[in-house]
């Protein structure tokens, strides 16, 4: 008998343990940001803390969280990573409150490029994975909104998973939120939850903000989470705030509005096996026929 060409099945789907539990607590953070980068760091930390207090075992923050979010503050809020004074400060705080902590984004320094950059660091405080944004925001939407990152930015070119107690974990930036070959990368790798730390804006915020979150988890079926900083009507970029958590029915659990906020939820990857076996797309997908590659 032949075999059938199919996607790669993570080993975790050919048998439930008995016994089988996997859940964690998970805190999305949807905090102000302001000029100010040593109070908006001072912010993140005290978040992170509360967040703690609250039983949060994993801790995200949203895109830019310790700079306002532009082209023109990126050179000047730019640091190196892990040795600059924001992941120092991230390293500590996941450390002192011993939870998982996915560092939002920071203009990153390197060299003579600049990244918008996520670390994720783990409760010991050891950076234990670095994301660097691979689509830059570059569009134009006449009479509406036009920004191009790639004007200051450099793009990454590594897709970036990490293991969290057993569960891995996939990170986008925003703009790759719209990118479904991305996504389907790491839920091949085996990712039971994408975090995007975002912050769509006033015009494409309202069309597709939720929209993205909800046909990722529906496409992966896997849990996704968007991360927004709260919205700044006198910013220059105006966020369109509306943090999120959608399960792997592409429900939306949780939503935040415009306001600084926090989502707790307990994020269960049994419900993610529970989807893929009544619906197994994975096995059913053509590969022979089409496919989705990993260049590396």
């Amino acid at each position: 008998m032949c075999e059938s060409a199919t996607d790669a099945v993570h080993p975790r789907f050919f048998r439930k343990p008995e016994h089988y539990v996997r859940a964690f607590k998970i805190a999305l953070i949807q905090m102000s940001v302001g000029p100010d980068k040593a109070k908006n760091v001072a912010a993140a930390i005290s978040e992170i803390h509360k967040a703690k207090e609250k039983g949060a075992q994993l801790v995200a923050l949203p895109e830019c969280f310790n700079s306002p979010y532009g082209t023109k503050y990126f050179e000047e809020y730019a640091e190196e990573v892990p040795s600059g004074s924001t992941c120092r400060a991230l390293s500590r705080a996941a450390a002192e409150a011993g939870v998982c902590v996915v560092g939002g984004t920071l203009p990153e320094r390197c060299g003579h490029a600049l990244y918008n950059t996520c670390t994720v660091w783990d409760g010991s405080g050891a950076l234990v994975a670095t994301y660097r944004k691979m689509h830059l925001f570059d569009i134009d939407i006449p009479n509406k909104i036009t920004f191009k990152e790639s004007e200051v930015l450099s793009a990454g070119d590594q897709i970036t998973t990490f293991d969290y107690q057993g569960i891995k974990i996939g990170i986008g930036i925003c703009y790759d939120l719209r990118f479904i070959e991305m996504s389907h990368l790491m839920a091949k790798q085996g990712c039971s939850l994408l975090i995007y730390p975002g912050a769509f804006n006033m015009t494409t915020g309202p069309k597709h903000w939720e929209l993205l979150a909800r046909a990722r988890a529906n496409d992966e079926q896997l849990w996704v989470a968007l991360v927004s900083p709260a919205r700044d009507t006198t910013a220059g970029y105006v966020a369109w705030g509306h943090t999120l958590l959608v399960d792997p029915w592409a429900t939306v659990v949780d939503q935040l509005g415009e306001a600084p906020g926090t989502i707790m939820a307990d994020v269960d990857v049994n419900l993610v096996e529970e989807v893929r076996s009544q619906i197994p797309i994975r096995v059913q997908r053509r590969t022979d026929i089409y496919d989705t590659v990993h260049k590396k």
